[in-house]
């Protein structure tokens, strides 16, 4: 076939993919109009979800939440979590009412705290499970925390997932090699010594300038000399 040839066909092929085309258009008009009208109604109603309702949800949360962060801070934990039966109704009741907003979120790891605080383990890896964030202070910060929760279960096996989970993150110098090494620590707890051994190294290796690499050497040779017992 010529070049010439060639050409017209890939031309008649077009023009038939752009006649096909067309004919499904005319045939499905209707149908593709009431998909787009469908579409647009769904992105209205989301948009007046969002601004009729979402947002002054977050607002009336975030004035409730704020007067459960001062209790917070002075540590009456008990007080944060339950409410004053007064002019604030405690963290569980902010969960409750205003769960799918951000301080409402929040609210669920303030709460996990306080369950912490006051020796309510259960209840406080059920609610900092709950919490979702992706930020590398908060989010990490509450995985370490589900890691400590485990450890005063006395189920350091499911504590060295979260602490691990929690350092990779945070990924950086701060927050990383504290809990990489809470993860050594309770490896040697369970003798996997072979295992503490990485762990510790690997906070000399990436994390040399932290303040927990400052005396790591002391726990690579521990672990390694328990290792070769």
């Amino acid at each position: 076939m010529t070049t010439k040839g060639k050409v017209a066909n890939k031309e008649l092929e077009m023009g038939e993919i752009v006649s096909k085309s067309e004919q499904f258009i005319e045939k499905n008009q209707k149908s593709i109009l009431y998909g787009i009208a469908i579409v647009t109604l769904l992105v209205g109603a989301v948009l007046g979800i969002q601004h009729g309702y979402l947002i002054p949800q977050e607002k009336k949360a975030a004035a409730v939440l704020f007067k459960g962060e001062q209790y917070f801070g002075k540590d009456s934990f008990a007080l944060a979590l339950y409410g004053n039966e007064a002019d604030y109704p405690g963290f569980e009741s902010i969960i409750s009412d205003y769960g799918i907003t951000k301080s409402g979120n929040l609210a669920k790891a303030y709460a996990g705290i306080c369950y912490y605080k006051l020796g309510e383990i259960d209840k406080a890896i059920e609610q900092l499970k709950s919490f979702g964030g992706k930020d590398k202070i908060l989010s990490p910060a509450i995985t370490g925390l589900i890691g400590d929760c485990y450890v005063n279960a006395g189920k350091v096996k499911e504590a060295i997932g979260y602490f691990e989970k929690a350092a990779k993150q945070a990924n950086n110098e701060i927050i990383s090699p504290t809990y990489l090494k809470k993860a050594g620590i309770a490896y040697e707890s369970l003798a996997q010594y072979n295992d503490a051994f990485k762990i510790y190294s690997s906070i000399k290796e990436k994390y040399y300038n932290s303040e927990e690499a400052s005396d790591i050497d002391k726990f690579i040779t521990r672990a390694s000399e328990l290792a070769k017992k």
